[in-house]
């Protein structure tokens, strides 16, 4: 058995690594950026090692620099996680050069499956059946608009290297297609260094299913079931499930064996995902369902086969690193029950799911009957050099349905300020009737969209928010006999015993005026009566003060995996809704401006793309919220900005 292993990764792969090494008596080595000093999985870790600066490519995509780690630290083995050099066969055969054991398929496999179009070729080389689609060589734009012409619109551009939903681009239409396929090779060149691009016929209801292989290294290859991808953002998993709903035993046979042809043509060793693309357009059948991909590493959604099988697949890799043979046979593994895992990002729904980073004063994650895998602690910080996502919340339930509610009310319990998070948005994915009832492709979440960003809040925040700042204006030292006798002057319009005596409360709820109407109806002792009225004239009554409020001035309630902010100063809140209503385009983050597309006095249309920001290696698009003329522009192609700096101002147009 191996005894020690370097993990050339970071965030909450890391510490699931060393979670299980450790169970297995295997020595930990982290290697982190400086960034990532204080992070939990370098303080879990036997040992770490400081080994550049905080962007990835200064320390976790610097193969060099983490082989020097490893021959620095007594390394045995390197396990390369998900993501930065997991995937990169130059990588595994310097590694295997260096005397190291690496915790992964052979270079000759990485390479065979690792680019898109390379591996269709072996796939249809193999009879496996691939998506229709251009796989040349030729990279120009007028082959690539050819080809496109050809295929049929809608059209899928792929970057060639890509991963984890990056280097992706649907387009709807031939009059955009050039300038798609130019935002796609700069997301690819910035997170693969490669932007050669393939395409693919747009399936109309298209489903995700993958399917879990593991190879050991005597030639044996077995699968462990499938997922389901297909409730997606973007191209990025938000939901993954075990098994596919609607999968009859027919069906998974042949699709589960064909991942298994698959791998065991390119000489598969280790976790390994077969991905295809099914046309749910007449439910899941074996001839609708073609290969798409190999990922040859372990992939972020691998807790639900885990739940479902009850193997560590962790575990599996060191094992078959170390030379031992697949610790089950096939017809030794069995599904059991349903599994469900929601990838928790530090995004907010409200902006467009833009990264939000920041410090983590508060961050509480559900606890009980569901696994939670975390990359940050509450007192830790998401900045902005790497992916959002900081943890997983993983529910297992008898059945499908028992899944989906377990899943839905964990993610209702999360609690994080002052970064924002989609839990308020996966908790309404993961409850809605059409998700439950297993309707879903990967238009589902498009489609429905408005619906599953609304924030839905009761009274209770307002009431609990309303009562707790009440309270305090009850202070110790204060007569209880008159509690408005050294109260703020604001509220010296109350007098006891005058009828429904009211006055003006200031109060901004996410940055919004709520013109509020509090009055004293009656009080003795410890016993308060309120009466409230917002501007619509509905009462709000029987105020108390609520579990879930946090802080105090101002103050934050936590409901349904949202937060809401309660600011009772004087001043009003305007943030940046306000800011672009004003014409200020601001940054929304921390990032670099890939390209601007306007000048100083040109004319834009409301929802024209100004600028291309880049952050947490994913592009964002900044358009104009109105029609205008640009009147200031101050953001340059390739400059780095920071959170909240005014990148250009619109004028609006005369009419």
């Amino acid at each position: 058995m191996i005894e020690s292993v370097l993990i050339a990764n970071r965030g909450e792969i890391a510490r699931r690594i060393i979670r299980t090494a450790r169970e297995m008596g295997v020595r930990t080595i982290a290697v982190h950026s400086e960034a990532d000093s204080h992070a939990p999985f370098v303080m879990e870790a036997d040992m770490a090692i400081l080994i550049g600066g905080s962007p990835a490519r200064e320390s976790y995509l610097d193969p060099a620099k983490i082989l020097a780690a490893a021959r620095q630290t007594g390394a045995e083995a390197i396990h390369p996680g998900y993501g930065f050099l997991s995937e990169n066969a130059d990588f595994a055969q310097a590694v295997i050069d260096a005397g190291l054991v690496w915790i992964g398929p052979p270079p000759s496999a990485i390479r065979a499956m690792g680019l898109k179009d390379a591996a269709k070729k072996v796939m249809i080389e193999a009879g496996v059946p691939t998506t229709p689609g251009y796989l040349g060589d030729d990279q120009s734009v007028e082959r690539l608009t050819a080809e496109a012409g050809k295929i049929g619109f809608p059209v899928l551009i792929k970057a060639v290297a890509g991963g984890g939903g990056k280097g992706m681009r649907k387009v709807d239409r031939a009059e955009d297609f050039v300038e798609a396929l130019g935002s796609c090779r700069r997301e690819a060149a910035a997170s693969f260094g490669d932007d050669r691009v393939l395409l693919e016929k747009w399936v109309t209801r298209p489903r995700h299913i993958e399917v879990q292989v593991f190879g050991d290294q005597f030639g044996d290859v077995v699968h462990l079931f499938e997922r389901d991808c297909s409730l997606q953002r973007r191209h990025q998993k938000v939901i993954e499930e075990a098994p596919a709903p609607g999968m009859d035993e027919e069906t998974r046979e042949a699709v589960c064996g064909a991942a298994v042809r698959a791998a065991q043509a390119v000489g598969y060793v280790g976790a390994g995902t077969v991905e295809f693309i099914a046309d749910a357009s007449e439910g899941l059948r074996a001839d609708r369902i073609w290969f798409m991909e190999m990922n040859t590493r372990l992939q972020v959604e691998h807790p639900v086969t885990e739940m479902v099988t009850g193997q560590d697949l962790v575990e599996w890799q060191l094992r078959v690193a170390s030379g031992e043979p697949l610790p089950l046979a096939q017809d030794e593994i069995e599904l059991q029950g349903w599994a469900m895992e929601a990838r928790l990002y530090a995004e907010n729904p409200a902006t467009g799911f833009l990264p939000s980073t920041g410090p983590l004063k508060h961050f509480r994650l559900p606890e009980g009957d569901v696994r939670v895998d975390s990359a940050v602690e509450e007192g830790g910080e998401v900045t902005p050099f790497y992916d959002p996502m900081i943890a997983k919340l993983i529910a297992h339930g008898v059945d499908r349905e028992d899944a989906a509610h377990r899943l839905a009310e964990a993610c209702k319990l999360v609690e994080v300020y002052p970064v924002k998070t989609n839990a308020a948005f996966l908790a309404a994915c993961a409850s809605h009737p059409d998700f439950v009832e297993g309707a879903i492709d990967t238009g589902f979440i498009a489609a429905r969209l408005d619906e599953l960003i609304e924030r839905q809040f009761s009274d209770a925040p307002t009431l609990a928010a309303i009562g707790h700042r009440l309270e305090t204006f009850m202070a110790a030292d204060q007569p209880k006999a008159d509690p408005w006798a050294s109260a703020p002057s604001r509220l010296l319009g109350f007098r006891m015993g005058a009828p429904r005596a009211a006055m003006a409360l200031p109060l901004t709820v996410d940055g919004a005026r709520v013109p509020l109407r509090v009055g004293l109806v009656t009080g003795a002792g410890d016993d308060w009566s309120w009466d409230i009225t917002v501007e619509d004239g509905r009462p709000l009554d029987d105020v108390d003060v609520l579990p879930g409020v946090y802080g105090r001035d101002p103050l934050y309630v936590f409901e349904g995996g949202d937060v809401r902010e309660f600011d009772f100063s004087p001043q009003v809140g305007g943030g940046a809704h306000g800011a672009a209503s004003d014409g200020a385009i601001l940054s929304p983050m921390p990032g670099k401006v890939v390209s601007v597309a306007v000048s100083a006095g040109q004319s834009v249309t409301k929802g024209q793309t100004l600028l291309v920001l880049e952050a947490m290696k994913m592009e964002h698009a900044l358009a104009a919220p109105f029609d205008g003329v640009v009147g200031e522009l101050s953001a340059v192609a390739g400059g780095q900005v920071a959170e909240g700096v005014v990148l250009a101002r619109l004028e609006a147009a005369e009419h």
